[in-house]
Protein backbone atom coordinates (compact mmCIF):
# COMPACT_ATOMS: atom_id res chain seq x y z
CA UNK A 1 0.00 0.00 0.00
CA UNK A 2 1.24 3.67 -1.15
CA UNK A 3 2.07 5.95 2.18
CA UNK A 4 0.28 9.05 2.33
CA UNK A 5 3.78 11.30 1.52
CA UNK A 6 4.50 9.13 -1.67
CA UNK A 7 0.79 9.49 -2.64
CA UNK A 8 1.22 13.16 -2.45
CA UNK A 9 4.40 13.48 -4.11
CA UNK A 10 3.00 11.27 -6.69
CA UNK A 11 0.05 13.72 -7.71
CA UNK A 12 2.56 16.44 -7.20
CA UNK A 13 4.49 15.09 -9.30
CA UNK A 14 1.88 14.06 -11.90
CA UNK A 15 0.01 18.05 -11.76
CA UNK A 16 4.14 19.36 -12.20
CA UNK A 17 3.71 17.10 -15.58
CA UNK A 18 0.59 18.34 -16.56
CA UNK A 19 1.48 21.79 -16.10
CA UNK A 20 4.66 21.13 -18.07
CA UNK A 21 1.84 19.62 -21.12
CA UNK A 22 -0.27 22.38 -20.96
CA UNK A 23 2.79 24.92 -21.84
CA UNK A 24 4.11 22.70 -23.85
CA UNK A 25 1.17 22.50 -25.84
CA UNK A 26 0.64 26.55 -25.78
CA UNK A 27 4.22 27.15 -26.63
CA UNK A 28 3.58 24.64 -29.76
CA UNK A 29 0.44 25.84 -30.38
CA UNK A 30 2.13 29.54 -30.60
CA UNK A 31 5.14 27.85 -33.09
CA UNK A 32 2.53 26.50 -35.74
CA UNK A 33 0.29 29.57 -35.53
CA UNK A 34 -2.78 27.29 -34.41
CA UNK A 35 -4.89 29.95 -32.45
CA UNK A 36 -7.96 29.53 -34.29
CA UNK A 37 -10.43 32.18 -34.39
CA UNK A 38 -12.90 29.81 -35.52
CA UNK A 39 -16.60 30.52 -34.12
CA UNK A 40 -15.35 33.68 -32.95
CA UNK A 41 -15.10 35.82 -35.94
CA UNK A 42 -17.68 36.30 -38.83
CA UNK A 43 -16.53 37.26 -42.25
CA UNK A 44 -18.12 40.98 -43.75
CA UNK A 45 -16.96 42.76 -47.06
CA UNK A 46 -17.15 46.30 -48.48
CA UNK A 47 -20.55 46.07 -50.74
CA UNK A 48 -17.91 48.22 -53.44
CA UNK A 49 -15.40 45.10 -53.24
CA UNK A 50 -18.86 43.00 -55.19
CA UNK A 51 -17.28 43.44 -58.75
CA UNK A 52 -20.54 41.71 -59.87
CA UNK A 53 -22.65 42.94 -62.69
CA UNK A 54 -26.38 42.80 -62.20
CA UNK A 55 -28.61 44.13 -59.24
CA UNK A 56 -27.47 43.84 -55.71
CA UNK A 57 -29.34 41.14 -54.61
CA UNK A 58 -26.75 39.12 -57.47
CA UNK A 59 -23.81 40.83 -55.80
CA UNK A 60 -25.11 39.85 -52.42
CA UNK A 61 -25.43 35.74 -53.81
CA UNK A 62 -22.20 36.27 -54.61
CA UNK A 63 -20.58 37.40 -51.74
CA UNK A 64 -22.47 34.48 -49.93
CA UNK A 65 -21.67 32.20 -52.19
CA UNK A 66 -17.59 33.23 -51.49
CA UNK A 67 -17.91 32.39 -47.97
CA UNK A 68 -19.11 35.38 -46.52
CA UNK A 69 -21.36 35.73 -43.88
CA UNK A 70 -22.40 39.56 -44.12
CA UNK A 71 -21.87 43.03 -46.47
CA UNK A 72 -21.12 46.46 -45.01
CA UNK A 73 -23.01 49.04 -47.13
CA UNK A 74 -22.56 52.85 -48.08
CA UNK A 75 -24.78 55.10 -46.48
CA UNK A 76 -25.78 58.22 -47.07
CA UNK A 77 -26.75 57.32 -50.59
CA UNK A 78 -28.30 53.36 -50.30
CA UNK A 79 -31.13 52.40 -51.30
CA UNK A 80 -32.84 51.11 -48.21
CA UNK A 81 -35.35 48.93 -49.92
CA UNK A 82 -33.41 47.49 -52.52
CA UNK A 83 -31.05 46.37 -50.08
CA UNK A 84 -34.17 45.03 -47.86
CA UNK A 85 -35.11 42.75 -50.89
CA UNK A 86 -31.10 41.69 -51.30
CA UNK A 87 -31.31 40.44 -48.14
CA UNK A 88 -34.66 38.64 -48.44
CA UNK A 89 -33.63 37.38 -51.76
CA UNK A 90 -30.22 36.43 -51.02
CA UNK A 91 -30.65 35.39 -47.33
CA UNK A 92 -27.13 37.59 -46.86
CA UNK A 93 -27.80 40.31 -43.72
CA UNK A 94 -26.60 43.93 -43.83
CA UNK A 95 -24.34 43.92 -40.57
CA UNK A 96 -23.17 47.77 -41.23
CA UNK A 97 -22.59 50.39 -42.76
CA UNK A 98 -19.44 52.89 -43.83
CA UNK A 99 -20.48 56.51 -43.95
CA UNK A 100 -19.83 57.68 -47.11
CA UNK A 101 -19.16 61.68 -47.08
CA UNK A 102 -16.74 60.86 -44.06
CA UNK A 103 -13.71 62.13 -45.69
CA UNK A 104 -15.02 65.62 -47.20
CA UNK A 105 -17.59 66.47 -44.84
CA UNK A 106 -15.80 65.74 -41.64
CA UNK A 107 -16.68 66.40 -38.24
CA UNK A 108 -13.54 68.04 -37.73
CA UNK A 109 -14.02 70.69 -39.84
CA UNK A 110 -13.60 74.36 -38.60
CA UNK A 111 -16.56 75.10 -40.66
CA UNK A 112 -20.11 75.15 -38.77
CA UNK A 113 -21.75 74.33 -41.49
CA UNK A 114 -19.57 71.46 -42.67
CA UNK A 115 -19.94 70.03 -38.97
CA UNK A 116 -23.83 70.35 -39.19
CA UNK A 117 -24.08 68.52 -42.65
CA UNK A 118 -21.32 65.88 -41.43
CA UNK A 119 -23.96 65.56 -38.06
CA UNK A 120 -27.01 65.06 -40.59
CA UNK A 121 -25.34 62.47 -42.59
CA UNK A 122 -23.87 60.12 -39.61
CA UNK A 123 -27.16 60.20 -38.34
CA UNK A 124 -29.05 59.41 -42.06
CA UNK A 125 -26.33 56.41 -41.91
CA UNK A 126 -27.39 55.45 -38.44
CA UNK A 127 -31.18 55.35 -39.94
CA UNK A 128 -30.25 53.56 -42.86
CA UNK A 129 -27.87 51.06 -41.03
CA UNK A 130 -30.36 50.37 -38.46
CA UNK A 131 -33.49 50.02 -41.22
CA UNK A 132 -31.91 47.38 -43.11
CA UNK A 133 -31.01 45.71 -39.76
CA UNK A 134 -27.20 46.50 -39.53
CA UNK A 135 -25.69 47.25 -35.93
CA UNK A 136 -22.39 49.72 -37.17
CA UNK A 137 -21.65 52.66 -38.74
CA UNK A 138 -18.15 53.00 -39.65
CA UNK A 139 -16.43 56.83 -39.31
CA UNK A 140 -13.52 58.57 -40.07
CA UNK A 141 -13.53 61.36 -37.45
CA UNK A 142 -12.23 64.19 -39.05
CA UNK A 143 -8.21 64.87 -40.59
CA UNK A 144 -5.77 66.53 -39.44
CA UNK A 145 -5.40 69.21 -41.84
CA UNK A 146 -8.71 71.10 -40.12
CA UNK A 147 -5.85 72.64 -37.44
CA UNK A 148 -4.04 71.16 -34.43
CA UNK A 149 -5.07 68.27 -32.30
CA UNK A 150 -6.06 70.41 -29.37
CA UNK A 151 -8.83 72.10 -31.79
CA UNK A 152 -9.86 68.75 -33.94
CA UNK A 153 -10.13 66.79 -30.91
CA UNK A 154 -12.81 68.55 -28.93
CA UNK A 155 -14.22 70.17 -32.00
CA UNK A 156 -15.14 66.56 -33.53
CA UNK A 157 -16.38 64.97 -30.19
CA UNK A 158 -18.27 67.61 -29.49
CA UNK A 159 -20.03 67.43 -33.35
CA UNK A 160 -20.11 63.57 -32.86
CA UNK A 161 -21.71 63.01 -29.76
CA UNK A 162 -25.00 64.96 -30.64
CA UNK A 163 -25.57 61.33 -32.82
CA UNK A 164 -25.10 59.38 -29.46
CA UNK A 165 -28.81 59.43 -28.42
CA UNK A 166 -30.26 58.30 -31.71
CA UNK A 167 -27.37 55.88 -32.14
CA UNK A 168 -28.69 54.37 -28.59
CA UNK A 169 -32.35 54.47 -29.68
CA UNK A 170 -31.64 52.61 -32.45
CA UNK A 171 -28.92 50.16 -31.38
CA UNK A 172 -26.76 50.92 -33.92
CA UNK A 173 -22.79 51.40 -32.74
CA UNK A 174 -20.67 54.36 -34.31
CA UNK A 175 -17.34 52.55 -34.56
CA UNK A 176 -14.59 54.64 -35.40
CA UNK A 177 -11.81 53.37 -38.04
CA UNK A 178 -8.21 54.01 -37.40
CA UNK A 179 -7.01 55.30 -41.18
CA UNK A 180 -4.10 57.28 -42.57
CA UNK A 181 -5.66 60.82 -41.23
CA UNK A 182 -3.26 62.20 -39.75
CA UNK A 183 -4.99 62.53 -35.75
CA UNK A 184 -4.46 60.23 -32.89
CA UNK A 185 -0.96 59.50 -34.28
CA UNK A 186 1.80 60.51 -35.88
CA UNK A 187 1.96 60.20 -39.62
CA UNK A 188 5.99 60.89 -39.64
CA UNK A 189 6.32 58.87 -36.77
CA UNK A 190 7.70 55.76 -36.25
CA UNK A 191 6.75 51.90 -35.59
CA UNK A 192 6.92 52.10 -31.98
CA UNK A 193 3.68 54.74 -31.58
CA UNK A 194 0.22 52.84 -29.61
CA UNK A 195 -2.81 53.28 -29.58
CA UNK A 196 -2.98 55.28 -26.62
CA UNK A 197 -4.44 58.32 -28.66
CA UNK A 198 -7.62 56.34 -30.01
CA UNK A 199 -8.13 54.51 -26.26
CA UNK A 200 -8.44 58.93 -24.56
CA UNK A 201 -10.35 59.71 -27.79
CA UNK A 202 -13.02 56.85 -27.48
CA UNK A 203 -13.16 57.20 -23.77
CA UNK A 204 -13.98 60.81 -23.75
CA UNK A 205 -17.57 59.96 -25.41
CA UNK A 206 -18.12 58.17 -22.27
CA UNK A 207 -21.03 55.85 -23.95
CA UNK A 208 -21.06 52.37 -25.47
CA UNK A 209 -22.31 53.27 -28.21
CA UNK A 210 -18.87 54.66 -29.80
CA UNK A 211 -15.93 52.14 -30.13
CA UNK A 212 -13.80 51.29 -32.54
CA UNK A 213 -13.65 49.54 -36.04
CA UNK A 214 -9.83 48.55 -35.91
CA UNK A 215 -8.12 48.21 -39.24
CA UNK A 216 -5.25 45.72 -39.05
CA UNK A 217 -2.77 46.75 -41.58
CA UNK A 218 -3.82 50.46 -41.26
CA UNK A 219 -1.03 51.24 -38.63
CA UNK A 220 1.02 48.59 -39.11
CA UNK A 221 3.39 50.71 -40.14
CA UNK A 222 3.19 52.86 -36.59
CA UNK A 223 2.82 50.60 -34.29
CA UNK A 224 2.16 46.58 -33.07
CA UNK A 225 -1.27 45.60 -33.91
CA UNK A 226 -1.44 42.85 -31.53
CA UNK A 227 -0.11 45.65 -28.59
CA UNK A 228 -2.83 47.91 -30.08
CA UNK A 229 -5.87 45.07 -29.99
CA UNK A 230 -4.96 44.67 -26.19
CA UNK A 231 -4.87 48.42 -25.63
CA UNK A 232 -8.32 49.03 -27.19
CA UNK A 233 -9.84 45.66 -25.72
CA UNK A 234 -12.99 45.79 -25.31
CA UNK A 235 -13.37 49.10 -26.97
CA UNK A 236 -13.09 47.52 -30.43
CA UNK A 237 -16.76 46.36 -31.80
CA UNK A 238 -15.66 45.39 -35.20
CA UNK A 239 -12.26 44.83 -36.97
CA UNK A 240 -11.29 45.66 -41.12
CA UNK A 241 -8.61 44.06 -42.06
CA UNK A 242 -5.73 44.10 -44.97
CA UNK A 243 -2.17 43.44 -45.90
CA UNK A 244 1.17 46.12 -45.46
CA UNK A 245 4.31 45.65 -45.51
CA UNK A 246 6.90 47.68 -43.50
CA UNK A 247 9.46 47.23 -46.03
CA UNK A 248 7.75 48.04 -49.18
CA UNK A 249 5.44 50.22 -47.76
CA UNK A 250 2.15 49.62 -49.21
CA UNK A 251 -1.03 48.25 -48.51
CA UNK A 252 -1.34 44.62 -49.74
CA UNK A 253 -3.87 41.21 -49.61
CA UNK A 254 -4.73 39.59 -46.09
CA UNK A 255 -1.84 37.77 -45.15
CA UNK A 256 0.65 39.31 -47.88
CA UNK A 257 3.40 41.32 -46.45
CA UNK A 258 4.84 41.01 -42.67
CA UNK A 259 1.95 41.69 -40.14
CA UNK A 260 2.21 39.60 -37.35
CA UNK A 261 -0.70 37.67 -37.64
CA UNK A 262 0.13 35.39 -34.79
CA UNK A 263 0.22 38.34 -32.43
CA UNK A 264 -3.25 39.80 -34.22
CA UNK A 265 -4.86 36.33 -33.15
CA UNK A 266 -3.33 35.47 -29.57
CA UNK A 267 -4.43 39.16 -28.75
CA UNK A 268 -8.43 38.98 -30.02
CA UNK A 269 -7.72 35.82 -28.15
CA UNK A 270 -6.91 37.50 -25.03
CA UNK A 271 -9.37 39.79 -24.87
CA UNK A 272 -11.92 37.40 -25.87
CA UNK A 273 -13.01 39.36 -29.03
CA UNK A 274 -16.15 37.63 -30.61
CA UNK A 275 -17.63 39.57 -33.58
CA UNK A 276 -17.20 40.64 -37.34
CA UNK A 277 -14.06 41.18 -39.58
CA UNK A 278 -14.31 43.25 -42.60
CA UNK A 279 -12.09 42.33 -45.57
CA UNK A 280 -11.36 45.56 -47.02
CA UNK A 281 -8.84 45.10 -50.23
CA UNK A 282 -9.48 45.91 -53.94
CA UNK A 283 -12.17 42.58 -54.80
CA UNK A 284 -13.51 41.37 -57.65
CA UNK A 285 -15.84 39.00 -58.92
CA UNK A 286 -16.72 35.86 -57.93
CA UNK A 287 -13.46 34.32 -58.03
CA UNK A 288 -11.23 36.86 -56.42
CA UNK A 289 -13.77 36.69 -53.44
CA UNK A 290 -13.32 33.29 -52.62
CA UNK A 291 -9.89 33.85 -52.54
CA UNK A 292 -10.52 37.01 -50.30
CA UNK A 293 -12.51 34.63 -48.26
CA UNK A 294 -9.78 31.99 -48.30
CA UNK A 295 -7.24 34.39 -47.12
CA UNK A 296 -9.01 36.03 -44.36
CA UNK A 297 -9.76 32.04 -42.78
CA UNK A 298 -5.81 31.59 -43.15
CA UNK A 299 -4.98 34.86 -41.66
CA UNK A 300 -7.13 34.03 -38.54
CA UNK A 301 -7.34 30.09 -38.64
CA UNK A 302 -11.10 29.88 -39.32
Amino acid sequence: MNSPLSRRRFLEASAGLASGALVATHLQAAHHGSYSLKGRLYKTLKINMIKIDGPLSERFRAAKKAGFMGVEMNSPGMDVEETRQAIDESGLPVDGTVCSTHWKIRHSSPDPPTRAQALQDLKIAIRDTHAVGGHTVLLVVGKGEDGPESEIWPRSVENIRKAIPLAAELGVSIVIENVWNQFLYDHEGDSNQTAEPFVKYVDEFESPWVGMQFDIGNHWKYGSMGDWIRMLDKRIIKLDVKGFSRIENKFMQIGEGDIDFLDVRTALHEINYHGWVAAEVKGGALAELKKISGQIDRAFGL
